[in-house]
């Protein structure tokens, strides 16, 4: 409220429910920015801050109690929930937000409301707009709109000494997850029963998915959005895992690649150990001071100078870097925010530079090598795709690794692999 001004007023809906199909919906899952101000956890909701007020309010208007269909779909918090449980000034039927909204939009000059972001609740905002302006001839009326999610993205950005709590417990659910499936994995299994080891793992904590896994052998660990995850396991392919939970809203995003036999060929652990030292240059960048491509910068001299040591590419590290000759193998960028979200909110760039880490901010880094078959690269390394990645929290000091508990060394991982294998 501080940030919006009072001459402002800043309205928010929750997120609606999606139909998966017939009467049938999906999880509910509320709205990032709506959780992140509120905690309340229903759909048919509006927050709405008003610093104009003497001490500033906070208002929710929420679903009234109802026997019926609290019976059907389980309790409600009602108006009267919303304050005494989520710590709202004051609290209404949602029903009434006709009636009671429009009034307190009066007089206000800007409307803090992220408009395209809720398409079923945009027109509602425009017509108490519209109204207002045709009563009083504009005189009073809100004339500008400002994007909430400006401010909210922003302040999402910097983690909280709670918020670093929950991913915390984010990523030690998913380390507990990958090593479950890393155990599980041997040849003639299959991608989705490795998936069901994460998502049981996930499931035993609390824990959801932050996103659909990726469950890679072979030539689909080559395959950036893999998603099918239907083949079977073979002897002497790698597997590339890419799962991560959400544990009270907060994300984890890990990805290891590991032998599916237990033990590396010679070909798989060369370009393992360039992945891998890429990785761990590029963590050592996620500094505070430092800004936000660096940790890429570092990737990709590393991977580039490996690629030519493994004779994938020819020529000068320098010229190749320059020329993106790299991109055949290494397409992606090497991390992104997280946080509520898995690719969370939060701009790379300010004013055209890119954006310095400070405490507090928390990201991905995620080199990767991906060797699809081709005539000029030769055919032992053909389908090997390696991807290492840690959630990392920027500090006062040296980064801190989240999911620094997995195994990631070719070493650790082979001695892992060999814990309750199948005989």
């Amino acid at each position: 409220m501080r940030m919006i001004g009072r001459d402002a007023i800043a309205i928010l809906p929750a997120s609606p429910v999606h139909r998966r199909n017939g009467d049938i919906e999906y999880a509910y899952r509320q709205d990032s920015h709506f959780y992140y101000l509120t905690g309340f956890p229903e759909s048919e909701a509006v927050a709405v801050l008003m610093p104009g007020r003497p001490q500033g309010e906070y208002l929710l208007f929420v679903r009234e109690h109802d026997a019926l269909r609290e019976y059907w779909d389980g309790a409600r918090a009602g108006p009267d929930g919303a304050v005494t449980q989520f710590a709202a000034d004051d609290a209404f039927p949602i029903a009434d937000i006709d009636e009671i909204l429009p009034g307190l939009m009066e007089h206000r000059t800007r409307i803090f409301y992220s408009m395209g972001q809720h398409a079923d609740f945009d027109p509602r905002v425009l017509g108490w707009v519209n109204s207002l302006r045709v009563q009083v001839r504009s005189t009073g009326a809100a004339h500008e709109f400002v994007a909430l999610r400006s401010v909210l993205d922003d302040m999402r950005l910097y983690k909280t000494t709670a918020e670093q709590r929950c991913l915390r417990r984010a990523a030690a659910i998913g380390v507990n997850a990958h090593r479950r499936a890393m155990r599980f994995a041997h040849p003639g299994v299959m991608e989705y029963q490795v998936m069901a080891e994460v998502l049981h793992e996930f499931r035993s904590h609390n824990a959801d998915l932050s996103y659909p896994p990726i469950v890679g052998a072979g030539a689909n660990s080559c395959v950036m959005h893999y998603r099918n995850n239907d083949q079977c396991l073979r002897d002497g392919d790698l597997l590339l895992l890419d799962a991560g939970c959400e544990h009270d809203y907060y994300a984890s995003d890990i990805t290891r690649t590991f032998p599916v036999n237990g033990r590396f060929t010679s070909t798989q652990r060369a370009v393992y150990d360039v992945v891998l030292e890429a990785q761990l240059a590029a963590i050592e960048m996620v500094r505070a001071g430092n800004h936000w491509n660096q940790p890429h910068e570092t990737a990709v001299r590393v991977i580039t100078h490996g690629l030519v040591k493994l004779g994938l590419l020819k020529g000068r590290v320098i010229r190749l870097i320059k020329d993106q000759a790299y991109l055949e193998y290494f397409g992606h960028r090497t991390g992104h925010w997280l946080g509520m979200d898995v690719h969370d909110v939060g701009d790379y760039r300010v004013g055209g530079e890119w954006r310095i880490f400070e405490p507090g901010m928390s990201l991905t880094v995620e080199p990767g090598i991906y060797l699809r078959p081709s005539a000029h690269i030769p055919k032992d390394f053909w389908n090997i795709g390696i991807r290492i990645e840690d959630d990392v929290l920027v500090t006062e000091g040296i980064p801190e690794v989240l999911s620094d508990a997995l195994e990631k060394t070719p070493e650790a991982i082979e001695a892992s692999m060999q814990v309750m294998r199948p005989i």
